[in-house]
């Protein structure tokens, strides 16, 4: 039935392959339909419309993005209304589940109540959590100016990047839409292990505060190693659970850029995705893309973030009255840059060719330096814009760090001026130097006098009056210290 429904569709033009386009993500959340024909596909069928010339580009986004929304509002209404009794209905005709089916529910409730708009954005995303989340909303009684704001949110980059996947997929769609449904659902996945898990842990800790569990135990026997592991997962220290972070991070990077250079060397594993990987961008190219990437690409040169960078640390150096978060970021686009330049040296690896490149560039492709000083400056950046702010504030500040980056990393391939492992191996050596320089923060940082429970990067919450001077780098008998995570 799907396989008709999707030729069908991609027989259409005009106005009636846009109200499809739009009914798609209207109907799933709304009336549920998305447990049979998903919203995605719909949506991913207005960009390959779009790539035929069936349908204007920006009207496909458009329908995109307003039926996501419309769907998930009239679902959040349905949900209000009637969603305790449909889903009450539904449930006492599925085993093991229909004797419990009210106790599910309230769980359901509290965790959506609890995570409010978080859940609404990031269950848009999730298979089958997309087409429950905005009824669940409603029965939850998340207020509805919160959850219009998120479920925009989620909409337009939802329907935004769904579009532009069949857009420049084309022909090859049905590949894309295939990863795309393993992606959903493995987010699905890490959704109830992650439920599952936070039970097990609570059980857990029940079990511990009786002096019962296995680590109480394990303390027992070995108190010395027991309170040292405690001390790397303690959130409290700038050298407990946030220095692991970094740490297990930076060795990540570390050994994702060995990987690829050795490939890239050798000529061999990741390296040979390289020609196929530059064909595919050449051969799915659009003028009106070509812009906006070459836009985008800007972000990661010397000419844009040097000086974007060190204007935003020292207004926040001015501002907490401290060089550390300049000293933070000049050390982080200066090392990048020495990184990236000694690395090219060592190489030598020549540029895609000519005639497939959209921008004039020199010198040598691996790794890539855009993609490397992105990465690198974004990091430390968000990390110093949000030191002082919430939880919710730093996920936001590392997002958008985390978009940039990939961005910048995207429009070096597509414009053809470096491998697809030139990128990789940037983003890996610049995620790389910016653990290395949180790392040495939180190492260095003082434990006492500024830390709080709760807070993961609590050397970057520096305390007023002589603690906070303490923290400023400074060059002395001692020499200079390197600034804490804090920035």
């Amino acid at each position: 039935m799907i396989a008709g429904m999707v030729e069908w569709i991609l027989s259409l033009h005009g106005p009636v392959a846009l109200a499809i386009v739009f009914l798609g993500p209207t109907l799933e959340a709304s009336t549920f339909i998305g447990f049979v024909f998903p919203g995605e596909i719909a949506v991913l069928l207005g960009g390959v419309l779009a790539y035929q010339g069936r349908v204007v580009l920006w009207a496909a986004i458009a329908a995109a993005v307003l039926g996501a929304i419309t769907g998930d509002s009239i679902g959040y209404w349905v949900g209000r209304e009637f969603g305790r009794r449909i889903l009450t209905s539904i449930g006492r005709r599925i085993p093991f589940v229909r004797h419990r089916i009210d106790e599910h529910l309230d769980h359901a409730e509290a965790y959506v109540r609890r995570r409010g708009g978080r859940a609404v954005f990031f269950g848009r995303f999730t298979a089958a959590l997309r087409v429950m989340v905005p009824g669940l909303a409603g029965m939850s009684e998340v207020p509805y100016g919160q959850f219009v704001l998120y479920n925009a949110l989620g909409g337009l980059l939802w329907g935004t990047a769904f579009v532009l996947l069949g857009f420049f997929a084309g022909a090859a769609w049905r590949q894309v839409e295939g990863i795309a449904s393993r992606v959903g659902l493995g987010l699905l996945v890490t959704v109830l292990v992650v439920l599952i898990g936070g039970r097990l842990i609570r059980v857990w800790r029940r079990a511990e505060a009786a002096e019962r569990g296995p680590i109480a135990r394990a303390r027992r026997r070995w108190p010395e190693q027991v309170r040292w592991l405690e001390r790397r997962f303690d959130p409290s220290s700038p050298r407990g659970f946030a220095l692991s972070v970094a740490v297990v991070g930076g060795a990540l990077c570390g050994w994702v850029f060995a990987g690829v250079t050795q490939d890239v060397i050798a000529r061999e594993e990741a390296a040979m995705l390289d020609p196929r990987v530059l064909r595919f961008a050449v051969d799915h190219r659009a003028s009106a893309v070509d812009a906006v990437m070459t836009a985008i690409t800007f972000l990661g040169s010397n000419w844009v973030l040097v000086p974007l960078a060190l204007s935003v640390g020292t207004l926040v150096s001015v501002r907490r009255r401290s060089w550390r978060p300049v000293s933070a970021v000049a050390l982080a686009v200066g090392g990048a840059i020495l990184l990236y330049d000694g690395f090219k040296d060592w190489i030598h690896r020549p540029r895609p060719p000519v005639a497939d490149r959209l921008l004039s560039v020199s010198g040598w492709s691996f790794p890539s330096g855009h993609a490397t000083e992105a990465a690198a400056a974004f990091v430390i950046l968000a990390v110093v814009l949000t030191s002082h702010r919430s939880t919710r504030a730093r996920v936001a500040g590392g997002t958008v760090a985390g978009l940039l980056v990939l961005a910048v990393g995207v429009s070096r391939i597509y414009l053809g001026v470096h491998w697809f492992t030139d990128v990789i191996g940037g983003w890996a050596l610049g995620g790389l130097w910016a653990c290395v320089i949180l790392a040495a923060g939180l190492a260095t940082a003082p434990t006492t006098g500024q830390s709080r429970p709760g807070n993961q990067l609590d050397a970057v919450r520096s305390p007023p009056g002589d603690v906070r001077r303490q923290l400023t780098p400074n060059v002395g008998a001692e020499g200079l210290e390197p600034p804490t995570s804090a920035l």
